[in-house]
């Protein structure tokens, strides 16, 4: 296979051959929101029954407690068509969840006690009562609270075109799923590696409500605004950080992305090796459970990544048997908080500059990355996270020590390279105009989200919950007052009824009890 360094392939990809290879990007992105009342603190009513049953609906849901909705979008090739499911599913919830509003933040609104976080229920049928016993295993593993943490998924797949010309012009001959798989996890590797900009210019949560640590001690330099809010000066995401989807336990886990038989087989490792640090809590098999298993991860899922390798998985298959089975499908981001000067929580801008970033990441060159590489990498995040917008502030690039204006620099000047080739290939001019005004938050580290978010906070010297119930009442007025634009009431309403249909199905279709259930699912995990 012959090595092509990033130039040499935006070269090739501008002519006649290769152009237009990269039309037809398929992306789709699941929000999550807290449910809260309209004093701002989290809602303990049930999941909005007129939104349709939580397990069932693949458009609306819960993720860890009743309280935290997630809206799914299908996929789309259109960012706008996606950006309308993602508002018309939120404005059918709004208009079906009586006085109720969307916590439009990542960090959680007040919350007098971690009790009052209510676990998600899916129902009676085994794979149901799976899901919320995998629940309580993350509530007595980690406490309520870090699960109350909203943030927003981006998911993406390149069209078959885009393989098909990569692999024509570095001469592989493998099959063609077997190059795929390895370039999605050179992407992943590069995406890694400088995943600390994501948290630099869209990380949104530089502050936090007091009742979020519960009385926790925390080391990190909090100030306090006059009305209680606490804040980190230069912070950027505490979502990403110690205080937010963090496991220390799986700090050691040699999960890796360098082959994919390996990935698998390191989370593999991670679902079948015994905790001693959670094998007290009564497991599955216990008369009263309170998780499913003793094991370091209870599921696939619980490994927290900012980004995943995924496959669509067959009924019955966890997401490695999917990719075991398949290879690499489409790529998940889990690094984007909640952005709060949107009404649907992510934003156009945003959309079209992961476009561009993570083509970059595909394209450039991807040296493997050893344990201790990643380890550095996630050095580097936590630096930003805690301190990004310090022009001081210093990461390490390979043995060097940098700061972030001077990487930052570096991967904006690749990125309009990258951003003219999806201009052309697309036929649009959006994309060279997106990196062209989000570089300038390099210069200047008041225009990224955290820093408009503390300069809003300290020039109107409001206290965070009192600005985010101020938006949680602007968006719904705003859902209130703007028109379907993709879906409309009628299908939504119909997709709801439809899954409690299908809920029943799924209860009549149990063969056994919930204990020989999940000794088969484990017996084959």
């Amino acid at each position: 296979m012959k090595q092509l360094d990033l130039n040499t392939k935006l070269d090739l990809l501008s002519d006649d051959a290769y152009r237009g290879v990269f039309k037809g990007i398929k992306r789709g992105i699941e929000r999550e929101a807290l449910r809260i009342q309209g004093s701002g603190k989290i809602a303990k009513t049930p999941h909005p029954e007129k939104t349709g049953h939580a397990l069932t609906n693949g458009h609306i849901t819960t993720d860890f407690s009743e309280s935290l909705l997630e809206f799914i979008t299908p996929v789309s090739e259109d960012p706008e068509e996606t950006l309308a499911q993602l508002s018309d599913l939120q404005k059918f919830t709004l208009a079906n969840m009586g006085d109720e509003l969307l916590w439009p933040l990542s960090m959680p609104c007040f919350i007098e006690d971690e009790e009052d976080i209510v676990l998600a229920q899916f129902g009676t049928s085994n794979i149901g009562k799976m899901k919320t016993l995998y629940r309580e295993g993350l509530k007595n593993r980690y406490g309520s609270m870090m699960q109350a943490i909203a943030g927003v998924h981006f998911n993406i797949s390149f069209p078959e075109q885009v393989w098909q010309s990569l692999q024509a012009m570095v001469e592989d001959e493998q099959p063609q799923q077997t190059f795929i798989s390895q370039q999605y996890l050179g992407l992943i590797r590069n995406f890694k590696r400088e995943m600390w900009l994501i948290s630099y210019l869209f990380g949104a949560s530089p502050a936090l409500c007091p009742s979020f640590l519960q009385g926790k001690k925390s080391d990190l330099p909090f100030s306090k605004l006059e009305n209680g809010s606490i804040y980190l000066e230069y912070g950027t995401a505490l979502r990403l950080g110690d205080l937010g989807y963090t496991n220390s336990a799986q700090s050691s886990l040699k999960v890796m992305y360098n082959d994919l038989d390996e990935y698998i087989a390191g989370l593999r490792q991670a679902i079948r090796c015994r905790s001693d640090l959670y094998h007290e809590i009564p497991d599955y098999r216990a008369a009263e459970p309170k998780q499913l298993n003793r094991n370091i991860l209870q599921i696939e899922n619980e490994f927290y990544s900012p980004i995943r390798p995924k496959r669509n998985a067959n009924s019955g298959e966890t997401p490695t048997q999917a990719l075991e089975r398949g290879g690499i499908e489409y790529i998940e981001i889990r690094a984007l908080d909640v952005n709060p000067f949107e009404h649907t929580g992510i934003s156009l801008e945003q959309i079209y500059f992961l476009d561009v970033f993570l083509a970059y990441c595909l394209l450039k060159p991807s040296p493997e990355l050893t344990f201790a590489a990643q380890k550095l990498a996630g050095e580097n995040l936590h630096k930003v996270v805690n301190q990004g917008r310090c022009t001081a502030l210093e990461l390490i690039k390979g043995e060097a020590a940098v700061t972030v204006k001077q990487w930052g620099t570096e991967i904006f000047a690749d990125l309009r390279g990258v951003a003219k080739m999806l201009d052309a290939s697309c036929g649009k001019s959006v994309y060279v105009e997106t990196i062209e005004k989000l570089a300038q938050a390099i210069e200047n580290p008041a225009l990224t989200f955290s820093g408009q978010l503390l300069s809003q906070l300290k020039s109107r010297t409001l206290e965070q919950g009192s600005m985010g119930l101020e938006l949680a009442n602007t968006y719904k007025q705003l859902h209130q007052n703007i028109n379907y634009r993709y879906y409309d009431e009628t299908t939504l309403a119909t997709f709801a009824r439809q899954s409690f249909e299908d809920e029943a199905a799924v209860r009549a279709s149990d063969t056994v009890d919930f204990t020989s259930f999940l000794d088969d699912y484990f017996s084959r995990a």
